[in-house]
């Protein structure tokens, strides 16, 4: 038996860096029966093989028409070989289909990626040569940590929050998935955890239990409902031996109250200076409001020395943002607030100061300062407002 397992957003995504879990479970679930898995990088001579698995996450990675247009995305039908099988949220969105058990609850093969990086690494290798550069192997392998050092895996599934804007629509309750073994390689040196909303699982503390008990750096790769803290679930969450960023989610307006209750909480637990919340605009509008939104939510969690990461709202049809005139004020915001580095040390108005010393053509506007004029000059007050708060203005509250 031969199998193919295509990791579509490795082909389409520049610097994808993430493993596909689902790839890993197909191949060490075939491995297992014998078959010969091979890790395509390609979408060529697929009728070689027995069966060819394409899984995508993103909605927008690119994959041959003839595979695309083959798949209907509400309904979940397909119009492809029989032996080529598609799946994940970038085919389906909110209606991609289950596993089976069987592969759903098997040990993934942390190998899979292997040969590729090895090849990744010969190429950059080759490259430095050429150009008569020193190459430091440890330097670029951090790239591939995700592929290299964790185990991945859910220990919970579901959502209750039934957001508009998400795939996790499938269930209405968080419930416990699968056992900390059922992915855990003790040879690994971190766990990364998917889950769609941990806070929200009856069984949240044992499980954080069972994790601090192996004494491994361990993260959630989604945010965080932080609308669930309680003090109890701060204490337990904020003395665990955490893998980089605490990430919370900051979607709507209407919560900036809770948010901000939320936020006293954390401060009242950890000084942590890794505390990121997702900050989704674009998607009740793209006017002038939802601009001012935004500065409302990236504001109070400068207060609270909390980073933002502006998340730009896009649909398995669409990509509103683009089509708003403020434009360029959404990817200039994206620069400054998702780059920790630019956000804690300078002002928007700096940032974008320094962009347009950057600027080569004289006499004229870069696009971010351009973005900042234009919205400045129409809304004076707001600018006044937010344009020159700068992260380390604010002592920490909490």
């Amino acid at each position: 038996m031969k199998i193919g397992i295509i990791d579509a957003d490795l082909l389409g995504r520049q610097k994808h860096r993430f493993p596909n879990l689902v790839c890993e479970k197909l191949s060490a679930y075939w491995k297992e029966k014998g078959a010969d898995v091979e890790l395509k990088l390609d979408y060529e001579n697929l009728d070689e093989f027995d069966h060819v698995y394409i899984s995508k996450v993103f909605t927008d990675t690119w994959v041959p028409d003839w595979i695309q247009e083959a798949v209907n995305m509400d309904t979940g039908e397909t119009k492809l070989p029989e032996n080529i099988h598609v799946g994940g949220t970038g085919f389906f969105f909110a209606h991609a289909p289950n596993l089976d058990d069987e592969i759903e609850h098997h040990m993934p093969d942390y190998n899979l990626y292997n040969s590729w990086i090895e090849n990744e690494v010969c190429k950059a290798e080759q490259a430095a040569e050429d150009a008569g550069k020193k190459f430091n192997k440890s330097t670029f392998m951090v790239q591939f940590k995700e592929y290299t050092d964790y185990s991945i895996g859910f220990m919970t599934r579901g959502c209750f929050r039934k957001c508009p804007f998400c795939v996790n629509q499938k269930y209405d309750r968080v419930f416990r998935h699968s056992p900390l073994d059922e992915f855990y390689d003790p040879s690994r040196k971190k766990i990364c955890l998917l889950d769609d909303n941990f806070l929200g699982c009856p069984e949240w503390k044992t499980i954080l239990e069972e994790l601090k008990a192996l004494k491994k750096p361990f993260k959630f790769k989604q945010g965080m409902d932080e609308r669930l803290l309680t003090d109890e679930r701060c204490e337990v969450l904020f003395s665990a031996s955490y893998d980089g960023d605490y990430t919370f989610a900051f979607d709507n307006i209407a919560d900036y109250d809770l948010i901000h209750r939320k936020l006293q909480l954390i401060r009242k637990y950890t000084k942590a200076t890794n505390i990121k919340f997702y900050v989704l605009v674009g998607f009740e509008s793209t006017d002038a409001q939802d601009i001012i939104n935004m500065w409302r939510r990236v504001a109070l969690l400068m207060r609270y020395h909390c980073l933002p990461y502006i998340m730009r709202y896009q649909n398995k049809n669409e990509t509103p943002w683009k089509e708003s005139e403020y434009r360029s004020l959404y990817i200039t915001m994206a620069r400054w607030c998702n780059q920790p580095g630019f956000f804690k040390k300078k002002s928007f108005r700096q940032f974008c100061e320094a962009n347009q010393a950057l600027h080569k053509t004289e006499g004229t506007l870069c696009s971010a300062m351009k973005a900042l004029v234009d919205f400045e000059e129409q809304y004076p007050e707001i600018a006044k407002e937010y344009f020159d708060l700068r992260f380390d203005q604010f002592e920490l509250e909490g």
